[in-house]
């Protein structure tokens, strides 16, 4: 397996090194997760013409590790943007950092050491998921579609998560700014992307592809949407991570950015009053975040959401139809579109 021989290779440059990062990104990559951008990667490779017993499988399998470990490194660093606790039921990488610390009685800040250490896990995640996809053995016209896609995807996963994080200090609160950041942050590196490496990789021709990305990003969008749903409405116990924390540290969401809206439209000063004492507070009590909870519901917001994500999801089916594919293919494809869309506030959102 690729990871156990990176975690060889840290090992004989140091084990400390091995055991205290390395080990770490082995083991976060490893656990929970839904795996939906290597499923995607899998299907649109499929959906491209591969085969499932052809020679490319290997390749199809390994760009979907490739992308669970950029995934990875994605998730390590949004929890120490955050400041996150908790990520897929356990602390998040940079709290166990801080955690070895205070084990170790080691000097200095155990809160700065931990975000530090964490992002050199990420860094490592990443590069990582480079030299998987590096050394694929595919032809030349193959590496050189899958090379571009995946620098593309890159520079948008970057650039969504600076939106996302710009627009907590700034006034773009509108439901299309925040549609736009979902657009770029998630659609595009969940769904669209994957699905786009992986028909190039079985050389699919563009009307195909273009067909399979205008499904993916809507499924996408829809996706993000869902995911807003479950930071909000949500079981920690179930979903891996704190409820709430999107409210108290101000994050721009489709969700709130729809209260605020229907509020002013209606005049409803309680509304906006509340929506501004919670949103970005995080000393917000449980029973603030209840009380804001039932504003969301009382404003119409989630149930606005939840129509748009319905929307998205109608769309993404209709676009799929343009595909044109063999009913096998189609029908997988479609349920997996359904289900990232659709996740029920009790599944688990440890993306």
């Amino acid at each position: 397996m690729y990871i156990e021989q990176r975690l060889a290779d840290a090992e004989g440059i140091d084990p400390l090194f091995a055991r205290d990062v390395a080990e770490r990104v082995r083991s976060f990559a490893l656990r929970g997760g839904k795996r939906l951008r290597g499923r995607f990667v899998w299907w649109g490779w499929r959906a491209g013409g591969g085969a499932k017993a052809g020679p490319g499988v290997r390749s199809a399998l390994r760009l979907g590790a490739a992308l669970e470990l950029i995934q990875t490194c994605a998730l390590i660093h949004d929890d120490v943007i955050d400041g996150s606790s908790l990520r897929r039921g356990a602390p998040a990488l940079h709290v166990a950092f801080a955690e070895d610390h205070t084990r170790s009685g080691l000097c200095g800040d155990r809160a700065d050491y931990g975000r530090s250490a964490a992002i050199l896990a990420g860094d490592l995640a990443l590069a990582w998921a480079d030299d998987l996809v590096a050394k694929l053995k595919i032809d030349v016209a193959a590496r050189a579609r899958v090379h571009d896609l995946w620098c593309s995807m890159r520079d948008e996963m970057v650039a969504g998560q600076y939106l996302d994080m710009r627009a907590q200090t700034d006034d773009s609160l509108s439901p299309e700014r925040a549609l736009q950041i979902a657009h770029l942050k998630t659609a595009l590196y969940t769904v669209v992307r994957p699905l786009a490496l992986g028909a190039a990789l079985a050389g699919a021709d563009e009307p195909l592809a273009s067909a399979l990305c205008s499904a993916g990003r809507c499924a996408g969008v829809a996706f993000q949407l869902r995911d807003d749903l479950l930071g909000v409405f949500g079981d920690p116990s179930l979903t891996g991570k704190p409820s709430g924390e999107d409210i108290r540290s101000g994050k721009l969401t489709y969700l709130t950015a729809v209260a605020r809206t229907l509020s002013e439209n209606a005049g409803d000063t309680g509304s906006q009053r509340m929506m501004r004492q919670a949103l970005g507070n995080p000393d917000l009590s449980d029973a603030g975040l209840e009380d804001l909870r039932r504003l969301l519901e009382d404003t119409g917001a989630r149930r606005a959401t939840e129509a748009e994500i319905e929307r998205l999801v109608s769309r993404s089916q209709e676009q799929l139809l343009q595909a044109s594919l063999p009913q096998p293919v189609h029908d997988s494809l479609s349920a997996l579109l359904g289900t990232a869309a659709r996740l029920p506030l009790t599944d688990k959102a440890s993306s």
